[in-house]
């Protein structure tokens, strides 16, 4: 967190968990529960417990396929009454992130995915940017107005 980051900060959280299906939920509750202080609606709660299950749902179905690795999830109120979110994971990366974000594009079509996680993403938050490099792994920041300023 930079300097300024620092100082636009109401509270900031960190969690750390295993890339196994069932910390999905944990991550989801985790977040809204931590984004409840500043009172948003129930909507707006629903809208990010839906992001954040699907970045957590990527990093552990395609960022690890199926390998044990980490998700970590960062979570930070600011003054403005945004919550900024990061999912990361250490798995293999995406190649191409503006193909990946396409609707419907998947990597794994045998599994009937319907590629949809990005698209999901960018429509209950304000904002999603994507970093990753390949074997290295992968970021999710999102945006999400709570408040009114």
């Amino acid at each position: 967190m930079t300097g300024e980051e620092k100082m636009d900060a109401v509270n900031k959280m960190k969690i750390m968990f295993l890339s196994i299906p069932e910390n999905e939920s944990f991550a989801r509750v985790a977040v809204s529960a931590f984004a409840v202080q500043l009172n948003p609606t129930l909507d707006i709660l629903a809208d990010i417990k839906t992001a954040v299950s699907e970045a957590v749902t990527n990093a552990i179905v395609h960022g690890y396929k199926d390998k044990m690795g980490i998700v970590e999830v960062e979570a930070m109120l600011r003054k403005d009454g945004v919550l900024c979110l990061s999912v990361a994971d250490e798995g293999c990366g995406i190649g191409d992130v503006e193909e990946a974000m396409q609707p419907f594009f998947t990597t794994q079509p045998e599994k009937e995915r319907s590629g949809m996680g990005f698209s999901v993403m960018q429509t209950f938050m304000d904002s999603v940017k994507v970093y990753s490099v390949p074997g290295e792994g992968t970021k999710v920041i999102m945006e999400k107005k709570l408040t009114e300023s």
